[in-house]
């Protein structure tokens, strides 16, 4: 008599063929083009509707991240809306140059955009290319049900795909379903406030064209980076503050904030407070406090992971955080082109984690530059032309930003 054997099949051995995207900032449109690029049908759910989010102030595209975006065709997109920035200048609150950082002429020009601009470049990319894009979406929770994983918004609606990738950021409601004993945004000691201030048709520019140089001033009491085209200038001051207070943050007006720059910028050498005459409250990004993840113990879990600031957070200070959210949109969705589910999502974290807490160890350094006190800070402008001249080159940061990935 012949006896035959029931198996059990594992799905997470499956391969990935639909997915659901929480989150429509940088990672989450260029996760959806990856995975589209993959094979893999991806929605985006966002939970700002168009209009309503952050505007926010400049944020940096190095030329790793823009090596990733071009890989989903969204390169050329930021790079209209950008201001050029292939150089770095860093002043100390004197006026005297401590340093030039040169981009690499071989590598992609970095890019500068107001944050804000660049999530609604990335979602129309993405609807562009036939990614559904569903704002309004506030995630509130999920069920792996082993074959598939549904999400539940906040709407009481419900959506089902082979996998669900947490794009949702630094305060990640996906990162606390995966892992509820998951760590907490780290506070560096820093707020940050900023901006772009827009050239009126009858005045001229709050600052003359930078260049395309940002310009970066350790100021005696805070730092402060500007770059402008002429047309546009961004700007932003990070303060210290030791003692991180929210409501006060809140509570502190328009007014009070600019007085506070003001004074905390009153003895240093540069345009600060010339570029501060031209800030109005509607182009004001209110204070926010700077933070990062330096670990995140738990990247994935059954048929969910996560990507961008959700799993790894560096401070604003690295000019990376939309770099490696691109990086690793691009790293997990070509791991899921390649791989079942469960072991994409090994083979991503393992290709990703020391790169991104590498990346974040050095902004935290910068960090502490940036909050030196004044003994401190003397030693610091002495010592700095020394070693950016040494150590700040294209040969030095190749590791950073001549990063590419082999779709």
């Amino acid at each position: 008599m012949r006896h035959t054997v029931a198996t059990m099949t594992n799905p997470l051995l499956s391969k990935a063929r639909t997915a659901l995207v929480i989150g429509g900032g940088v990672a989450g449109p260029v996760a959806a083009l990856a995975l589209r690029k993959a094979g893999i049908d991806a929605q985006v759910f966002e939970a700002y509707r168009p209009g309503t989010g952050s505007r926010g102030g400049p944020l940096t595209l190095a030329a790793n991240g823009l090596n990733a975006l071009r890989l989903v065709g969204a390169d050329v997109d930021v790079a209209a809306e950008g201001i050029p920035t292939p150089r770095m200048v860093i002043h100390s609150g004197s006026g005297k140059v401590l340093g030039t950082v040169e981009s690499d002429p071989a590598l992609p020009a970095v890019t500068t955009v107001s944050r804000g601009r660049i999530a609604e470049i990335l979602q129309a990319r993405a609807e562009a290319e036939g990614v559904p894009v569903v704002h309004g979406k506030r995630f509130e929770g999920a069920v792996d049900t082993g074959r598939s994983v549904i999400a539940q918004f906040d709407d009481h609606t419900t959506a089902e795909a082979d996998v669900l990738i947490g794009c949702d950021g630094i305060r990640s409601a996906v990162r606390r379903l995966i892992d509820p004993a998951a760590p907490e945004p780290r506070y560096t000691g820093l707020i940050g406030l900023g901006g772009f201030i827009e050239r009126r048709s009858t005045e001229g520019p709050a600052v003359p064209d930078t260049g395309g140089a940002f310009h970066m001033v350790f100021g005696r009491r805070a730092f402060f980076g500007h770059i402008g085209d002429g047309t546009r200038t961004g700007w932003f001051a990070n303060l210290p503050y030791k003692r991180l207070d929210r409501d006060d943050l809140r509570a502190t007006t328009y007014e009070q904030w600019i007085a506070r720059l003001r004074t905390a910028f009153a003895d240093d050498t540069g345009p600060m407070l010339r570029i501060l005459d031209h800030v109005t409250p509607e182009a004001f990004i209110p204070a926010l406090p700077l933070e990062d993840l330096p670990h995140v113990p738990v990247w994935s879990r059954g048929r969910i992971a996560l990507v961008g600031d959700a799993a790894h957070a560096t401070s604003p200070s690295s000019g990376q955080g939309a770099s490696l959210a691109a990086e690793s949109a691009v790293e997990l969705a070509r791991s899921l082109r390649d791989l079942p589910i469960a072991e994409a999502f090994t083979a991503y974290e393992r290709g990703r984690r020391a790169r991104v807490e590498r990346v974040i160890a050095e902004a935290a350094r910068t960090n502490q530059s940036k909050a030196a006190g004044p003994l401190a800070a003397r030693f610091r402008d002495a010592l700095m032309p020394f070693f950016m001249s040494r150590f700040a080159t294209p040969e030095r940061s190749a590791w950073q930003h001549g990063y590419t990935i082999d779709w």
